[in-house]
């Protein structure tokens, strides 16, 4: 455990100020981490800007949400163990219980055809905001044509010949890796006892599968099987919860056949509006696939053990992993990785956004195999004009006018439900 810093705050004011960002943290991974940084760095000397920015560079390397694991770091870093299981946990629950709340209620409503309309709109703005995120994300990571050229092949790979999502992470690190160049290695030795190390992984891991085991032993086989799933997801979210999504919608819509797409891409918008991490979807996909089966018992059951599957992982990357931050630092071939599979994500977003498009824009598509080949494509006379429509008003506010996200998903809604009453949806 790393010793607290000399403006480490009490444990109760560090709750208070964990409280608050968790509370506060509203637009995604960039909002969320620009609110830490003037919460831990500018207003309270509680961790250096060089602090602050090796323990996102490390975050970055991590599967997970990274603004999650930053939270977590800095409780640890003022507090130790006991202050990063506050800070990561109060970021995670305020907009877990939004979400509980919620997906109960979506489940109850969403036969209305006014609650139907409201998710026309939210629907059509979520393909806005997918763009957005790209568009963000490309403009960090494609800064040489070799990332341009990963983009477009993990697109390819993903949209056309649906290559596994964990594959396309894998294959792009290890270019990274392979191509990266020869600077000079940091040699200096990590700052971990292997004791302090094993036990930290062993009492990790014997949490992370504690549920999945205990509901196997029980034969809850669809609890089970949601145990399994959402801890695969944790081990590959690299690049936030857009990266993974289409990877999710996959697998609950057609593998699993515990969702529709439309219940996925509601999840989708209802998470947006919500403080906390944007992967707090996996908790409403679980929920309501425990509606579906009918039982709203198991609904819970399935949305607290997607939300133990999701971020305790968070924890165990943090608390084994912080002692190294320094060393990480000079790893050149792994910095190489992180960078390649960064641009990787772009193309996989691509594909998340071409994937809603789709969906929102056309209301039947139909699955094209030929070959390697294993696509989508829409039926064209089903095209939506009133959906296309509603995504560019979205696109108006969100990209031209640069309103923020939460206002726009609540006019765009409102304008669809508005549109409904006067007979038009």
């Amino acid at each position: 455990m790393t010793p607290a810093s000399a403006t480490a705050p009490s444990l109760r004011e560090l709750t208070r100020v964990f409280l608050r960002i968790g509370l506060l943290s509203f637009g995604g991974p960039a909002g969320q981490i620009a609110l830490m940084h003037r919460e831990l760095v500018e207003e309270r000397p509680w961790l250096s800007e060089p602090e602050f920015l090796r323990a996102l560079s490390f975050c970055m390397l991590l599967p997970g949400p990274e603004a999650t694991q930053l939270a977590t770091f800095a409780g640890w870093r003022l507090h130790g163990y006991l202050g990063g299981l506050i800070a990561g946990w109060l970021f995670v629950l305020p907009g877990a219980a939004v979400i509980f709340a919620l997906a109960f209620a979506y489940g109850a409503l969403i036969d209305l055809a006014w609650v139907q309309a409201i998710f026309l709109g939210v629907k059509a703005t979520v393909v806005v905001i997918v763009v957005e995120a790209i568009l963000r994300v490309a403009r960090r990571a494609l800064k040489q044509p070799a990332h341009w050229a990963l983009a477009g092949l993990a697109f390819v790979a993903i949209f056309l010949f649906a290559v596994p999502f964990p594959l396309v992470v894998l294959a792009a690190g290890l270019f990274g890796a392979a191509t990266a160049g020869s600077a000079p290695r940091d040699l200096a030795r990590p700052r971990i006892h292997p004791a302090t190390l094993a036990l930290t992984l062993a009492l990790g891991l014997a949490l992370w599968g504690a549920p999945v085991a205990l509901t196997a032993l029980a034969d809850q086989g669809f609890l089970t099987d949601v145990g399994l799933f959402f801890s695969k997801l944790a081990v590959v979210t690299f690049g936030g919860a857009y990266a993974v999504l289409s990877y999710l919608a996959q697998e609950v819509v057609s593998g699993y056949g515990w969702v529709s797409t439309s219940q996925v891409m509601d999840a989708l918008g209802l998470a947006e509006t919500t403080p906390g991490p944007l992967i707090l979807v996996t908790a409403f996909v679980a929920i309501t696939a425990g509606l579906n089966q009918g039982s709203a018992l198991l609904a819970l059951a399935a949305g607290l053990m997607a939300i133990w599957v999701t971020f305790v992982p968070c924890f165990l990357w943090i608390f084994a992993g912080a002692p190294l931050v320094d060393w990480l630092e000079g790893q050149p071939r792994l910095r190489a990785a992180l960078t390649a599979i960064t641009a990787a994500v772009v193309g996989v977003i691509l594909n998340l956004s071409v994937w809603f498009a789709l969906h929102v824009l056309f209301a039947e598509v139909a699955p094209l195999r030929a070959g390697p080949l294993d696509t989508t494509l829409p039926d064209w006379s089903t095209f939506q004009p009133l959906a296309a429509a509603l995504a560019l008003v979205a696109a108006w506010l969100l990209l031209v006018r640069h309103v923020s996200m939460v206002p726009t998903l609540a006019l765009v809604a409102a304008l669809a439900a508005g549109l409904h009453l006067v007979g038009l949806t």
